[in-house]
């Protein structure tokens, strides 16, 4: 019973591992802060033009920030795509002869890759989403026939 569990566990640790280096060595881009000084706005009394300035300056912001976080989404999703394939190449290679192991980090390259799909969805580019989710296809297919079929045949 604690096999099962030991390698859920390993592949969760490398997922969170995969995650979290991308963000320490790749950081998202930086959100706006909204200006204080409109948070005083009452809707009831006109605006000046000064706030009507800062208006324009922070929806701006805004889209400059959303443009680059779709930008930052696609690379982040190309990045762990990577770091996914090369996770299940490993697993199914080099360290096929320690299951628990191989089986942990397998499982680990699988999760990286949903998470690399997850990122790929929020760059709202669909031949980019269409992309990504075919080669999630594929390193699905070709992981089920290497790690189910092939072996069984092996076997």
């Amino acid at each position: 019973m604690i096999k099962p569990i030991y390698t859920l566990f390993l592949a969760l640790l490398v997922a969170l591992f995969m995650g979290l280096g991308i963000d320490a060595f790749y950081p998202a881009p930086e959100a706006p802060q909204y200006p204080d000084e409109l948070n005083q706005f009452k809707p009831e009394l006109e605006e000046t033009a000064e706030q009507k300035i800062m208006w324009e300056e922070y929806n701006q912001a805004q889209e400059k920030f959303a443009e680059e976080s779709k930008i930052y989404n696609q690379n982040v999703s190309i990045i762990s795509l990577i770091a996914s394939i090369i996770l299940l190449v490993l697993s199914l290679t080099l360290l096929n002869k320690i299951d628990m192991i191989a089986d942990g980090i397998l499982l680990g390259g699988v999760f990286t890759a949903l998470y690399s799909i997850i990122r790929g969805l929020m760059s709202e580019n669909s031949q980019f989403r269409f992309l990504i989710v075919a080669v999630g296809l594929v390193i699905a297919l070709v992981l089920g026939y290497i790690k189910f079929i092939r072996s069984k045949k092996n076997s």
